[in-house]
């Protein structure tokens, strides 16, 4: 029987830039936009502030662009601070690449098992399903999911009683399927 598990993100992550004011390098994206017109040509930014000292920084979401370009419905969720919308721009690799910024995923995420009556089979087969791209370590989910050490589950994977057909060490942010065999 083949167990589903989510990742799932709990808030909005990390932007990592570093700040002006005062050398941080952590900034909280908490939704908020601003939003510029000059005649037919709009800019559009997504705010974040610093962590250790409050600084704002503007994310540039588009600059300059005629106004019939951008569709209504995207204008209107900025004018109204969607979170969502927030959330689908920073795992934009286009304005991430733009605004020369990366992601800190850590303690923004959390995995959902399902229960625990997975565990005393001697077989289990899973699939992991992301709801966003967060770039994830599969030892570390497996690890939480089975209540392993991940020294345990480097030994399985060593072993092969731990198998995918994605690399287990490293990073991964896309869905996967492994196998463990007790």
């Amino acid at each position: 029987m083949l167990n589903n598990w989510f990742v799932m993100p709990t808030c909005l992550p990390l932007v990592i830039r570093r700040c002006h004011a005062c050398a941080s390098e952590r900034f909280r994206a908490n939704g908020k936009f601003r939003v510029n017109a000059n005649h037919k040509l709009l800019d559009a930014w997504l705010l974040a502030l610093c962590t250790a000292c409050g600084e704002t920084t503007k994310l540039t979401v588009f600059e300059r662009t005629h106004v019939r370009s951008v569709r209504p419905d995207l204008l209107d969720r900025m004018h109204d601070n969607d979170l969502e919308l927030a959330a689908e721009l920073l795992q934009d690799a286009a304005v991430r690449r733009r605004n020369h910024v990366a992601l800190d995923w850590d303690g923004a995420w959390r995995l959902d098992t399902g229960g625990t009556e997975h565990l005393d089979r001697e077989v289990i087969d899973v699939a992991v399903r992301f709801a966003a791209r967060i770039p994830v370590r599969p030892a570390r989910l497996i690890a939480e999911g089975c209540g392993l050490s991940r020294g345990e589950v480097g030994r399985l994977i060593t072993e092969g009683k731990l198998v995918s057909a994605v690399r287990l060490s490293g990073k991964v942010s896309s869905d996967f399927t492994f196998t463990l065999k007790r």
